[in-house]
C-alpha cells in the first residue's frame, strides 16, 4: 500500500513538472512574437482580438505596387465584371461585363486586346489577361473573427503567426472548400501533406475541416519544411537568412511560395530563371515575373494575393477597433 502511495504522489509530481514546464515553453514562445502582435478591442462586440503586425509593408513601400493593388480591386469586383489588364505590370486597362467578354469569339478578343494596345500605346507583344471579379470568393467579413484564433494555434506551436492570418485571409476565406487541385480546409492543405504534418485523412475522417487541427498542420508544415527549406534554397545564392530576418516582409513572401507551390518548384525556378544575389522586394518582383515548369501564373499570384489581403486586413481592423490608437502601431 505504502508503495502505491509512493507511485502515485511521485507520478502526481512528474505531472505538475510537465505542466509547469509546458507553461513556462509556452510563456517563452508567446514573448518571441509579443513585439509582432497587436491586440485590439472590437467595437461591435467588445472582444479582445489579437493581430500581427507589418510595419515594413508601409515603410518599404509594398503597399505602393501595381501587384497587390491590382487583387484589391479584383477581391472587391463582382464575379459579373471582366477586368482587362496587363500581364506583366497588372495595369487596368478596362472593366466590362464578363458576358460582353464571353460572347466574343477567341479571334473577336485577340482583335480588342490589339485596339486596347493600340489605345494605350503598349508593345504588339504585351500579353492582356482578362480576369473576373472575385468578390463572390474573398469574403473577408466572414473570416475575420477565426484569424486571432488561427494566430493562437500558430504561437502554441512555436511559428510565426503572421503566416496565420496571411493564409486564413487568401485561402477559401469564410467558407470551406476544395481547391482544384484537391486542397481543403481553411489552411488548404493536400491530403499527403496533412497526413505528413500529423492530421488524420482517411475515407472516414478528414481532420482538414477541423480549423484548429487543420491550423497545426499547417503550422507544423510551415516551421519544419517551408522555413527551412527557403533558408536552403536561398544559401545555394549566398543569401544567408538570419533569426530576425525571418521576420522580414520578402522573405515571409518568399516561404509563402513554398506553402503555395512547394519547395521543388521553387528550388527550380530560382535555381533556373531567378538566380537572385539578394533577399528583398528585388527577389520577389523577379518572382513574379518568372515562370518555370509547375511554378507558373497562379504561384506568382500568391504572394501579390497576400500582400493585398495585408492591406485589407489592415483597413477592417480600423474599421472594426474601437479607437484608433488602439489599432495603429509605430514603426
Amino acid at each position: 500500500m505504502g508503495i502505491d502511495v509512493y507511485v502515485l504522489v511521485m507520478r502526481i509530481r512528474y505531472t505538475l513538472l510537465f505542466v509547469l514546464l509546458a507553461v513556462n515553453y509556452l510563456g517563452r514562445t508567446q514573448s518571441r512574437f509579443d513585439d509582432h502582435l497587436i491586440e485590439v478591442e472590437i467595437e461591435e462586440t467588445g472582444e479582445l482580438m489579437q493581430f500581427v503586425k507589418t510595419p515594413d509593408l508601409y515603410e518599404e513601400r509594398w503597399d505602393t505596387l501595381p501587384q497587390p493593388n491590382f487583387w484589391r480591386v479584383v477581391m472587391n469586383m463582382p464575379p459579373d465584371s471582366a477586368i482587362l489588364n496587363v500581364r506583366d505590370t497588372r495595369e487596368i486597362l478596362e472593366i466590362q461585363w464578363i458576358d460582353d467578354w464571353n460572347k466574343q469569339t477567341e479571334d473577336e478578343k485577340e482583335a480588342y486586346r490589339d485596339t486596347l494596345r493600340k489605345r494605350h500605346g503598349l508593345a504588339p507583344d504585351t500579353r492582356i489577361f482578362m480576369t473576373t471579379g472575385k468578390s463572390d470568393f474573398f469574403q473577408f467579413d466572414k473570416v475575420f473573427p477565426s484569424i486571432s484564433r488561427g494566430i493562437d494555434v500558430f504561437i502554441q506551436n512555436d511559428t510565426d503567426p503572421w503566416y496565420a492570418q496571411s493564409i486564413l485571409m487568401i485561402e477559401s476565406p469564410g467558407k470551406l472548400a476544395y481547391s482544384n487541385a484537391g486542397a481543403l480546409g481553411p489552411f488548404q492543405l493536400m491530403k499527403t501533406v496533412a497526413r505528413n504534418h500529423g492530421l488524420v485523412v482517411n475515407k472516414y475522417v478528414d481532420e482538414r475541416k477541423d480549423f484548429d487541427k487543420s491550423a497545426y498542420g499547417s503550422a507544423h508544415l510551415i516551421r519544419t519544411a517551408c522555413v527551412p527549406e527557403a533558408k536552403r534554397i536561398l544559401r545555394k545564392f549566398g543569401i544567408n537568412v538570419k533569426a530576425e530576418d525571418e521576420y522580414k516582409l520578402w522573405f515571409r513572401l518568399t516561404v509563402l511560395h513554398l506553402y503555395h507551390a512547394g519547395a521543388g518548384n521553387v528550388d527550380k525556378l530560382l535555381v533556373n530563371v531567378v538566380k537572385p544575389k539578394s533577399g528583398g522586394m528585388h527577389l520577389i518582383d523577379k518572382i513574379w515575373h518568372s515562370e518555370y515548369g509547375n511554378f507558373g501564373n497562379s504561384s506568382q499570384n500568391y504572394s501579390q494575393l497576400a500582400l493585398a489581403s495585408i492591406l485589407t486586413l489592415d483597413e477592417l481592423i480600423h474599421a472594426k477597433c474601437r479607437s484608433m490608437e488602439e489599432c495603429s502601431y509605430p514603426y
